[in-house]
């Protein structure tokens, strides 16, 4: 079919040529708009490019007072220039010097132009300029032209995110892609992080815009289409996505919008304009995503997300590219970016290479922020907009003490995170010569430092750390990050190699606590709960599907073939749950012993105090296990009722509190009594402040984050135990009101010269 002279096709094509040209920017810049001006038959054809101090200064015109070039600015929403840049949207009029937003530039000497179509210049939905055609007479733009302009606005948002107009810019005029941008969101996981960005569904940069064929390309979208489908309902098919519940429907989801014919339709127009299949995608994409920031129902704005993820996956079909490539390209200070990613996904990347992690959603208790803290990187969550705002290879910094991101940080502010980076980095190695050091007080009592755990990537940190051993084996982690119930063969290989690296050192695993917030997508069975926490989760749910917990017995017993096996029951309300649970650990110690497997030379079954109903059973107890340990967290939850993910309520109370402190004492003297061994677990543990407190009221066994475990062997070893516990019992006899026990205990360090930093 021939061509006709003013058509997209034409522009494109005259525009493919024109990048192809070795020229200077601003030269290809001028004959861009010239390009446009003469094949829109407008007198006017203008490039306005967003600075980082969001001033659209005009870096090209055809029409207008070449002289205007770089001085002629707006700021971001003013004008129609600067509205459409605010909006995101188009604007196309017949009289534009009678709209409201007009704004005259004497500069220029645009006042004798009447019509006016201009069209953002857009990039993964980011604003970075406006392209701008006008003419005197009175007239209506048309849809074509509408389109036209939109895709060469396409072509320039790349070569501002290549580069190529940096070289234009004035000194404290750069580019708004260049900006430094700080976003607050919530600090999830302790730590900072200097590195680079690695987007975990990187923008695929489209490389071949303009397309020789269109039948082809039309071929090829058809193909990716169809693959894409198939791919969706191939998810939907497998056993491990549950019948119900949101993972399915978000699927579905996905499959109504990969068969969208709007969508299907916008994409097809935009290659029959001149654009390649990958082109139109992030074209149409971008428009798409431009339009719904804007809007307000929560509604649509998460069905953005949705079509976000499809139109990256539609990429990779189109291009052939692997997920395998972006872990083979990672820097070596990688820090990665994403809205929402699986626990298991984070374990594809190497651990050496990590710096940190950056959600725009999650929350304290997402699985992916549970593995984060088990790979020891800082994790910052709910911070908003760092996906669109990031491109790959950004410098980044990542606060998770402050919940601080800083991306494209200037100097000032990456010297400073430089420098406390290297004070930790000072600290950390003091407390690594601490750690093959015994942990004992000033005055000689010695204390148990155990770590927490969950993973097999934690494993190395037991010697880094110094650590007694594992007080707390989160076994469910392991769970959370496969696809499917591991088999017992698997849970079998993880626990032994658990058993393995702690050699001499005692470990003590939890059985499965899934349910409330750990919910397992496969795991089918469980109704939603309008109060998970306090539902059918832990030692409730398996002694419900004793399956579960008999095959985790089995695989225990199994590979403590010849050791001590500590065994835990989490959520325990009741005595009877111990003795069932004890009932099915010793059936699987029957059978075992009936084939002649080898076991363990001890079992040591114990509970851990969360609900509250167990502080008025305790005789009884300290009868039914072997030891106990005190889960903090939950317990100091329940005993407040105090959701701890929600945000309103972090802070309002206090676990270093006379009541709370009182509660525990209780538990060390009733296990004193009975002869049974106590310990305690959870955030409590992890500060040396209030690890302080704990070892004054006389826990001699404390398990912790293995980062803790070098700031409080360092305060271990100033502390004066007898002058403590001495403090401690004053503060439990004195009266609860207004009492202020941090600011008590802080000023006991202060007088004894006591290390409490963490």
């Amino acid at each position: 079919m021939r061509e006709i002279a003013g058509s997209p096709r034409i522009l494109l094509k005259r525009l493919r040529e024109l990048m192809a040209e070795a020229v200077e920017p601003q030269e290809r810049l001028d004959r861009i708009v010239r390009e446009i001006a003469a094949n829109m038959v407008a007198e006017v054809c203008s490039l306005y490019v967003l600075r980082a101090d969001a001033v659209l200064e005009l870096y090209a015109t055809e029409g207008l007072n070449p002289g205007s070039v770089h001085l002629a600015q707006l700021r971001l929403g003013q004008g129609l220039v600067g509205t459409i840049a605010a909006s995101a949207r188009p604007l196309n009029l017949s009289d534009a010097r009678n709209h409201p937003a007009f704004t005259y530039l004497p500069e220029t000497g645009e006042e004798i132009y009447n019509s006016f179509l201009g069209v953002p210049v857009l990039r993964a939905g980011r604003t970075l300029g406006v392209l701008v055609v006008q003419n005197k007479t009175n007239r209506q733009y048309g849809d074509d032209e509408a389109e036209a302009l939109e895709t060469t606005a396409m072509v320039i948002a790349e070569m501002i995110a290549t580069g190529d107009l940096r070289r234009l810019t004035r000194p404290g005029m750069e580019l708004d892609l260049s900006r430094p941008v700080s976003l607050t969101g919530a600090g999830f996981n302790e730590g900072v992080g200097l590195g680079h960005v690695v987007l975990h569904e990187p923008r695929i940069v489209v490389t071949e815009l303009f397309n020789e064929d269109v039948d082809l390309e039309l071929k090829r979208l058809e193909t990716a289409l169809g693959s894409l489908r198939l791919s969706i309902d191939d998810m939907l098919s497998r056993r491990e996505v549950a019948f119900e519940g949101e993972h399915r429907a978000v699927l579905e989801a996905y499959r109504m919008f990969a068969h969208d014919r709007g969508w299907v339709r916008r994409l097809e127009e935009a290659i029959r304009n001149g654009l390649t299949a990958e082109a139109a995608v992030e074209k149409v994409q971008s428009d798409m995503r431009a339009r719904m920031l804007h809007m307000t129902d929560p509604y649509l704005r998460e069905r953005m997300n949705d079509f976000d993820d499809l139109a990256y996956r539609l990429l990779r079909q189109l291009m052939g590219r692997g997920p395998e490539e972006i872990a083979a390209s990672l820097p070596k200070d990688a820090i990665i970016v994403a809205r929402s990613m699986g626990a298991a996904e984070l374990l594809d990347y190497p651990r050496g290479k990590l710096r940190g992690l950056v959600l725009e959603e999650g929350a304290v208790t997402s699985h992916v922020v549970i593995v984060g803290k088990a790979m020891g990187i800082p994790v910052v969550g709910q911070a908003k907009g760092a996906v669109s705002m990031a491109e790959n290879g950004d410098a980044l910094i990542v606060d998770g003490d402050d919940g601080k991101v800083h991306l494209r940080p200037q100097s000032d502010v990456e010297a400073a995170y430089a420098e406390k980076v290297r004070f930790r980095a000072k600290k950390q190695q003091l407390y690594r010569e601490l750690r093959d050091r015994p942990s004992v007080s000033k005055d000689g009592i010695a204390v148990e430092l155990m770590m927490n755990a969950g993973l097999a990537v934690d494993l190395p940190q037991l010697a880094e750390a110094g650590a007694a051993g594992i007080g707390l084996f989160r076994s469910e982690l392991q769970f959370m990050v496969a696809a499917t119930f591991p088999r017992a063969q698997e849970q079998e290989k993880l626990y032994r190699e658990v058993i393995e690296a702690a050699g001499p050192k005692p470990v003590t695993f939890r059985t499965i606590d899934i349910g409330g917030d750990k919910v397992l997508p496969y795991f089918r069975g469980a109704e939603k709960e309008e109060n998970p926490a306090l539902g059918w989760r832990a030692i409730r749910l398996t002694l419900d599907r004793p399956g579960l917990l008999r095959t985790q017995f089995r695989a225990l017993l199994k590979a403590a073939a010849g050791r001590e096996l500590r065994v835990m029951l989490p959520m325990v309300t009741e005595i009877g749950e111990i003795t069932k649970a004890r009932g099915l650990i010793e059936r699987e110690v029957r059978q075992l012993a009936r084939f002649g497997y080898a076991l363990p030379t001890s079992l040591k079954l114990g509970a851990m105090i969360e609900v509250p109903s167990l502080l008025f059973q305790l005789p009884e107890l300290m009868r039914a296990v072997d030891f106990v340990s005190i889960g903090s967290n939950d317990l100091f939850q329940f005993m407040t009722a105090t959701d701890r993910g929600n945000g309103l309520l972090a802070g309002r109370f206090d676990p270093l509190s006379v009541p709370f402190l009182r509660v525990l004492k209780s538990v060390l003297d009733a296990g004193r009594d009975a002869g049974k061994s106590v310990t305690l677990c959870g955030e409590l543990a992890s500060r040396p402040i209030s690890a302080m407190a704990l070892v004054g009221l006389g826990f001699r066994a404390i398990s912790m984050s293995p980062a803790a475990i070098g700031p409080v062997k360092a305060m271990l070893a100033d502390l004066p135990v007898g002058e403590l516990e001495g403090l401690m019992i004053q503060l439990l006899k004195e009266s609860a009101v207004d009492m202020d026990v941090p600011a008590r205990l802080r000023a006991f360090a202060d007088e004894f010269d006591i290390s409490c930093e963490t």
